[in-house]
This record gives structure tokens, C-alpha cells and sequence, in this order.
């Protein structure tokens, strides 16, 4: 991962910060305390992985509590595959997604979804299905264990957490979702010193990775 990146003639560092493996349950504001600010600077603002969120709200899914049904099984089949993300290929993640939903809702989803491809509009399907289902996480195999097990769902309160931060340690912080294929900026605390726009450009190479870095906060400076 390139550290630095360019963007209308600025220069921004994206600084990973390196955690030991967080559990479920744990304190995410310790955790930005014991690792994020002995590195920060000045001016400097703070990307967080919304799955470390999740993690920490110990808002997750273990697959033995997931059964795919003939609805979820039927979507998968339709699903865009990618060659380097398990995106929602897995029946038992695109169930969740229908749990979270509900099946009349996802039903209307399919229907307009493929309507919007038909006439080359692409993501209807995910705006329709709503409940922010698009940013449910895990079941993947290639992931770290025990991330294998487990969905991640989006996080409760992001914007919440995003000022609270803010506010404790003089921060302002992002919640990204961020895989091999996009990045989509979740929530952003009030003193955010770049609009959404540009912070998901900062972020869009997604400089946490994907797989055993653990490294889920980026803390990214102007370079002068």
C-alpha cells in the first residue's frame, strides 16, 4: 500500500495503525486511546474500519445461527462475482441480508433491481433492499479466523461514535466500508476537515486491507 496519495494537487498521508487482534466485545475507545493516539499529530483525522466497530458492538452474526433458505440461495445465483472479494456469493450472507430486510422487500428488490439492468442502472437492488444490508460483512474463507464464522453487521450509531471520538479525543474520524472492489464512507463526525466526497477518494484504495494486517485505523495528514 502506497502511504501517500494525491488528490487535486494535495498531498495526503494515510499512517495504518497497527492493533493487536480485537475481540468481540472489546472497548473501541481504549482501543483508539492505547493505539491511535500515541501516533496522532496535529490536524490529523482518523478512518475507521467499520467492521472493528461492529466488532467492538459485538454486533454479529456466528454461521451456525444463519440456515439459507430457497430465497437466498435462488439472489446468490445473480450475484455480480468478483475474482478477489467474496462479496454476497455465499448463500448464508445473503440470508442474513433477507433476515435484516425481509423477504417481501427483497422480493421488490429483485424485481426492480433487474429492471435497472436491463436499462444499464446498476445497484437498485441494494437501495431498494435497504437497512443498509449492502454493508454486511464476513463468511469469508479467505478472512482471518475467526472472522470465517461470522457475519459482521453494519454498525449501530455510527455517526454517534464518529462525534464521541471527536469530542474525547479531539479527532475528527470516518467510518469507512471498505473491501477490494469500493470504499463507501458510513458516517463522519461534525469537525470532518473534507467533505465525504474527498475523504472516500483519500480512502479508496483502501489502505486497512483486507486480510491480517489488523491495522483498522488509518490516521490521515495533509502533507504541506
Amino acid at each position: 500500500m502506497n502511504p501517500f496519495v494525491e488528490i487535486n494537487d494535495k498531498n495526503y498521508e494515510r499512517k495504518p495503525v497497527k492493533t493487536r487482534l480485537l475481540n468481540f466485545g472489546d472497548d473501541l475507545m481504549q482501543a483508539i486511546k492505547d493505539y491511535v493516539l500515541p501516533e496522532k499529530q496535529n490536524n490529523d483525522w482518523l478512518a475507521i474500519s467499520e467492521k472493528v466497530v461492529s466488532v467492538c458492538q459485538n454486533n454479529v452474526r456466528h454461521i451456525s445461527t444463519v440456515k439459507a433458505g430457497f430465497l437466498a440461495k435462488f439472489i446468490v445465483k445473480f450475484v455480480k462475482k468478483y475474482p478477489n472479494d467474496i462479496g454476497f456469493s455465499r448463500p448464508e450472507k445473503m440470508q442474513v441480508a433477507v433476515e435484516m430486510s425481509g423477504a417481501p422487500r427483497i422480493l421488490a428488490a429483485i424485481a426492480l433491481g433487474t429492471l435497472g439492468k436491463i436499462i444499464g442502472i446498476r445497484g437498485i437492488f441494494w437501495r431498494v433492499a435497504g437497512n443498509r444490508v449492502s454493508e454486511i460483512d464476513g463468511f469469508n474463507p479467505a478472512a482471518m479466523y475467526p472472522y470465517t464464522e461470522y457475519a459482521i453487521l453494519p454498525p449501530r450509531d455510527p455517526e454517534k461514535i464518529c462525534n464521541e471520538i471527536e469530542k474525547r479525543f479531539n479527532l475528527p474520524a470516518v467510518i469507512i466500508d471498505g473491501n477490494n472492489i469500493n470504499t463507501k464512507i458510513i458516517a463522519e463526525s461534525r469537525g470532518m476537515p473534507v467533505n465525504k466526497k474527498l475523504s472516500r477518494l483519500i480512502l479508496l484504495d483502501n489502505p486497512m486491507g483486507q486480510d491480517d494486517e489488523m491495522t483498522p485505523f488509518i490516521l490521515v495528514r495533509e502533507k504541506k
